[in-house]
C-alpha cells in the first residue's frame, strides 16, 4: 500500500512542496497539501469511505492519490494560488532612499621633506674613507688608511 507522495516543485523562483497522504481504512480519506517553507498554502481532501469494500481498494486509492496530487501541481502552475502567495511571500525589497553620508574626513598630507644631501663616508686625517680603512684591515694590509 502506498502511504503518500512528496514532490518539490519550482514555481515563480520559489520552491513549493506538494504532499499527498492516505489516511488508511480507519480514516478513508486522501489529503493533499501545498507548502511553501513550513506554511500550508493550499489543501484538498477527498473521502473514499463509499468504496472501502471494493476489490483491489489499494490500487484504486493509489490512482486517486496520484490524480489528486497531479491536480494540486496543476493548480499551482495555473496560478490559482498566486494571490495567496503574493500575500504570504515577501516580494522584492522596496528601494530605500539612501541618506547622504557625511563627507569623508580628509587629513591634510604632510609636506614632503626634502631629501638630505648624501652623506659621504667619514675620512681619516690622511684622507682615507672609513670603507677604505675597513677594506684595508680585512685584506690584512696592516697599514691603516691606505690601499694597495
Amino acid at each position: 500500500m502506498v502511504v503518500g507522495f512528496n514532490h518539490n516543485v519550482r514555481y515563480r523562483d520559489e520552491v513549493f512542496h506538494v504532499q499527498t497522504e492516505d489516511g488508511g481504512r480507519d480514516r478513508p480519506h486522501i489529503i493533499t497539501l501545498l507548502y511553501r517553507g513550513g506554511s500550508i498554502l493550499g489543501s484538498q481532501k477527498s473521502s473514499y469511505a463509499d468504496i472501502t469494500a471494493t476489490d483491489g481498494l489499494e490500487k484504486v486509492v493509489e490512482e486517486r492519490m496520484k490524480e489528486q496530487h497531479r491536480t494540486m501541481l496543476r493548480r499551482l502552475k495555473a496560478g490559482e494560488f498566486d494571490e495567496l502567495i503574493a500575500g504570504r511571500l515577501p516580494g522584492p525589497p522596496e528601494p530605500v532612499a539612501a541618506e547622504p553620508s557625511p563627507a569623508p574626513k580628509v587629513e591634510p598630507r604632510p609636506e614632503p621633506v626634502a631629501a638630505a644631501p648624501p652623506v659621504s663616508a667619514p675620512t681619516s686625517a690622511a684622507g682615507a674613507s672609513l670603507d677604505d680603512i675597513i677594506l684595508a684591515y680585512l685584506e690584512g694590509d696592516g697599514q691603516k688608511g691606505s690601499r694597495r
